[in-house]
This record gives C-alpha cells, structure tokens and sequence, in this order.
C-alpha cells in the first residue's frame, strides 16, 4: 500500500545519471529512493486501532427461570408503551382483562409462577396504558388509561392480596384518552400526562391541580423527555417535529423536522448534555436513529440507518454510564450504543440476541442494581408469545469482585431536589446524588418507605417519613418534672426497666444460668429435718458452726438481701438447675413486691393532689 502511494514522476530516469555507465550502480540508486520514499509515505500514514472503552465488552445475562415472573397475563394492546414499570421495590405490569383496565404490582422478591387470582389494582374504568413509579416514593405508582383520567396508588410492603380500586388522587382534565406520563425528575409532587387531545397537563398532585397546560402541539405527541434537572421538555409529535419547551410556561424554544417516516419516533433527552437521541423512520420506512443538539434542532449532528424491519424503537438512557439502549417492540434483541463529546459523537458497542420477541421492556433505577455483579443496567422484558416477565441484567465482565468506582459514579437519590412550590416559581436544581458503594450495602439497594394519604378537608397528599415523625413526636413531648428524692427516681426507673425486659429471651437465658452474689447477712432456711430455722445475722464466718443438716441447707439456699427476709426451702445438692430456677422465682417475687409498694405509694400522691385540687376548687366557688 505505500509503494502504491509513490508517485511515479519521483521514479529516477536515466538522464539524472549521465555520467553514470554501471547499470548495477544506476539500478541501486533508484531502488534506495524508492524505498526511502515509501518509509516516508508509511510514518504519515496514521494509524487509530481500537477504541478504548470500558464498556467495549458489556454483554446481557438472563436470569433464571426461578428468577423470572411466569403466568403473567401481559396485555395485548398494541401502544407503544414500555406495559412495564420496576423500582427496587416492586415490578408493575399492564395486564389483559375483559373490562376496565388493570395492572398487577409485585414484590422483586416474589418470582416463578404466579397465582391466577393475584391481587391487581383494578380502579380504572378503560385499559391501562402507561404505568410509570414515583423516583421520590418506592411504595406510589402513577397510571394512565383509556378512560382520560390519570390516577395515582399507594402500595403497601408486600404487595396486594386482593383486588384494589381506592386511588390516592385522580387527575381529570384530558378531553380523550391519556398516552403517556412522565414525573419530573428533580421536584417532588409534579406529573405530566399526554393525551390523545394533543395537550401536555403538567399537575401538582400533592393538590390536584394542573400547573399548566400546554398546547403547542397541533397532532397525536409521541414522546417527552425532561432534561436532567427539569428546566426542559422535549417531545415528538406526528407532525414530524422534535420540539424542546419550556414546561412551566409551555413556551416553544426550539423546534425542527425529526423523522420523515410516517410511524412514530421517540425521543430521549441525553441527561445534561445539551444533547438528543431520536428514534423514528425514514421515507423508506427504515428504521433510524439521530443526534441533535438542544441548540439547533435544523440538522442532526449524527443520523444513521439501523435497519429495515417496522417495529417501533424505544430508546434507554443511562446518564451514570453515558451508554444508550435500543429495543424495539416485537424484536428480540437489544443495541446499546456510547455517547461522547466529540465526533462522531455515538459508537456503537454490541447488541443482546435473543430468539423470543418482546413486547414491552421495564428497566430498573441505577439504584437497584447489583453492583456486586459489575451490573450496569437490568431489563424487564415482557414476551409477546407466552406470559413471561425475564429479567436481563447487562453486565461489565470484571475479574475483580470488589466495588468498582468508575462503573459506579454517584446516582440519582430517591430524595427531591425542591418541592412543587419552589419548581412553580422557577428554581431549577440539579437531582440529589446518592454513592452506590453505600447505599447498595442494604438488601435490594436502597428503598424508601412513606406512607402517603390524601387530606380531604386541606385537598392535599399529606406524606409522612416515619423516621421524622418519630423524631418530632419526641421534641414535642412536655418534660414531666420529678421533684422525688434520687435514690426513689432510681429505684422506680430500674424496677419499671426490670419488668420490660423479663419477657426477653436474654433476661430468661440470664435468670437461668446466673447465679447472684448477695451479702449474707440475713438468712431463713427450711431444712427437712429441721423445720424453720431462723439466723439473724449470721456472719460469714459462722457458717462452718452450723451442723450437716443446716450447712446442707445453707449450701442449697439462695442469698437474700438483708431489705426483705424471704423463707427459702432447700434444695438438694444435684438440683441445680432448680435451684437456680427456684432463685429467680424468689428475686422476680422481690422485685414485683418492690413494683406493689412503688404503685401504692403513687397512688397515695395522687390522691393528696386529687384532695387538693377539690379543696382549692371549693374554696374558689365559696370566694
């Protein structure tokens, strides 16, 4: 090849040799020049190899059968939702029913074949369309339908045992069916929904109430994306145009032509890139995918052909790793692909075959992976031909099992940036980070637990963290003063201490196998032989004048205090545990005397202050 390159005007002729009449030396020379320019030619020549990536060698694993969700009746609808939705939590999924609309929600943990008669959530009065979890609140699913309403659930730990139709809010406004919706990334409480009315409502659900409405789009909209803190929305529409809006005031900023195909396109904004991933058709129906620039929507920066077959493709964007995935609905694999910033600005990595088609994929927060095993990303995949739900974990090969920091940047906290309120009035901010290396240490990553409820009177969700609420409980408590003398404070605070935990399986353990060590300064001893006998005190030194008999008993009695004599039979000399048994017995009988006479003596002050407050009461009604 680089001899190739050589012009051959270079080539020496003989009259650059005139003198010269030895061919083999003329021959030499040529030679020699030819060679040296073809080194010359090759040092030019540059040479990239392979590109160095991290995520070169990313490959999917499907879970086992034990791990997957089996006799699922998934729903036969043919919009292009996702049909799925999973937290760290609880896997949602849009399934058939003869009337109304439905979903079931499960707990990760409940795998393998499902019962017929699982408990759905059954409020709507049309089929389900979309499904999406609140990033903020593990236990709240918002969901679309047919029946132009947007609703919003609370599910409790362990999922439903029963059919449910109580909804937490209900959002009416949309004139036609609700597509699509979508939760704002950074602010706590704000929703948007799609309808086939052509309108975007942006709602406050902790009110009820619509933000804004936004009207800009003249046709069916495809598809929104927020931006990665919420200050923009993009969508697509069937009027071919990627538009990028304001969502608070509905204002267009930028707009352009997206895909020319007649089907629809999808759009995902590239977190805070200032860049977006297109997916759509062409004139020919081939099947493309774009790169935009939130700048100028005029001219892609990156268009190129996938293929030729008509199913719609979904994209999947993971901001931590900066990979993106493409799945289309009745394909059977997965294209994942790298963003960078600079040209050509996408690579593509691999893809994940499989010989099952899908109909709907449901992909798990960064916060759910496992990162013990180098896991990136998880899919739920929702197969078209059997009901089966098949997690596919994509996974970085590692030969290290320790945590790896440059696969785990820190995620997206299940904690809001700012409240509705503080959105509504401009504030942008960025989403709360959170470290995989710590949150992953509890089982299945980090979960949030608040439960929610809605105020009838107020017209509000009122959310509770339980944690909080302990707290406050506790600060607003009144300190109750104690004017009793110390040595009463403490023997009321250890008796009352002493009767909780009696019932513990360590204070049972301890009063079994513990012996107390007591002064002997006072002892009653029932002997057999003997009867009663009564020792006032009796030093130690005295016990070895005692007979057989009395040193016999002695030896299998217990030490009492000298606060209260208690008559102690014996017992004998293998009876141990006995007569440990025996000896809790009588301190458990101690210590209840000693609660009694606390009790009484309480009792007693109350009734002193009970006296005075009618003397002070009659004396006031006589004045």
């Amino acid at each position: 090849m680089a001899s190739a390159a050589i012009q051959v005007s270079n080539v020496p002729d003989e009259t650059q040799f005139p003198h010269s009449t030895n061919t083999e030396t003329r021959r030499s020379t040529i030679i020699s020049q030819v060679v040296d320019e073809a080194m010359t030619n090759t040092s030019q020549l540059s040479f990239r190899g392979v590109r160095a990536s991290k995520f070169r060698h990313v490959y999917g694993q499907t879970a086992r059968k034990d791990k997957c969700y089996e006799n699922v009746k998934i729903t036969k609808d043919a919009h292009d939702s996702n049909c799925c939705a999973a937290n760290p939590k609880f896997l949602a999924i849009i399934t058939e029913v003869a009337g109304g609309g439905a979903f079931i929600v499960l707990p990760l943990e409940k795998t393998g074949r499902l019962d017929l008669n699982v408990g759905k959530v059954t409020g709507h009065a049309g089929p389900v369309l979309d499904i999406k979890w609140n990033p903020f609140n593990d236990n709240v699913i918002a969901s679309a339908s047919e029946d132009c309403t947007v609703k919003l659930w609370h599910i409790p730990d362990g999922g439903f045992t029963e059919n449910v139709q109580q909804w937490l809010v209900e959002l009416r406004g949309h004139k036609r069916r609700c597509t699509y919706i979508e939760w704002h990334p950074t602010a706590d409480n704000v929703l948007l929904s799609a309808g086939s009315d052509h309108l975007i409502f942006v709602w406050n659900v902790g009110t009820s109430t619509p933000i804004n409405i936004i009207k800009c789009h003249p046709d069916v909209i495809y598809s929104m994306s927020f931006n990665r803190d919420g200050s923009l929305l993009a969508t697509t529409c069937k009027d071919k145009q990627l538009r990028i809006l304001d969502p608070r005031t509905g204002r267009v900023i930028k707009e352009g032509i997206c895909h020319v195909g007649s089907k629809s396109s999808k759009v995902v904004y590239l977190g805070d890139t200032g860049r977006l991933f297109t997916t759509g058709f062409s004139r020919q129906s081939d099947r493309q995918y774009a790169l935009w620039s939130q700048d100028d929507l005029s001219t892609p920066l990156r268009c190129e052909m996938i293929d030729s077959s008509s199913g719609i493709l979904i994209p999947y964007y993971d901001p931590d790793t900066r990979m993106i995935y493409v799945a289309g609905k009745g394909d059977g694999n997965i294209r994942y692909y790298e963003i960078v910033d600079e040209e050509p600005w996408i690579h593509y990595l691999t893809q994940f075959l499989s010989g099952s088609p899908q109909r709907g994929l449901g992909y798990m927060p960064k916060r759910g992976v496992q990162t013990q095993l180098c896991e990136t990303f998880r899919f739920y995949k929702l197969h078209a031909t059997r009901g089966l739900c098949e997690p596919i974990s994509m996974i970085v090969p590692r030969k290290s099992e320790t945590y790896q920091d440059d696969l785990y940047p820190d995620t997206a906290a299940p904690t809001p940036a700012l409240t509705a309120e503080e959105w509504i009035k401009g504030i942008n901010r960025d989403p709360v980070l959170m470290s995989m290396k710590t949150g992953s240490v509890l089982p299945h990553a980090v979960r949030t637990f608040k439960p929610v409820r809605y105020d009838p009177v107020e017209r509000k969700l009122q959310t509770s963290d339980k944690n909080n609420d302990k707290k406050f409980a506790f600060i607003t408590q009144e300190t109750v003063v104690d004017y009793r003398p110390v040595e009463m404070r403490a023997a009321d605070a250890k008796a009352a201490k002493t009767s909780c935990n009696l019932g513990t399986k360590f204070q049972q353990t301890q009063q079994m196998w513990s012996r107390p060590t007591r002064s002997m300064t006072q002892l009653n001893m029932v002997s057999p032989t003997n009867g009663i006998h009564k020792a006032n005190s009796i030093g130690i030194g005295s016990i070895g004048s005692i007979g057989a008999t009395n040193q016999r008993a002695i030896s299998g009695s217990a030490f009492i205090t000298s606060e209260k004599a208690i008559e102690i039979i014996d017992a004998p000399l293998q009876g141990t545990e006995l007569r440990r048994a025996y000896d809790a017995q009588g301190e458990e009988i101690r210590r209840l005397k000693q609660q009694l006479v606390l009790k009484d003596r309480r009792i007693h002050e109350l009734e002193e202050q009970l006296q005075r407050f009618k003397m002070s009461f009659i004396t006031d009604s006589t004045a």
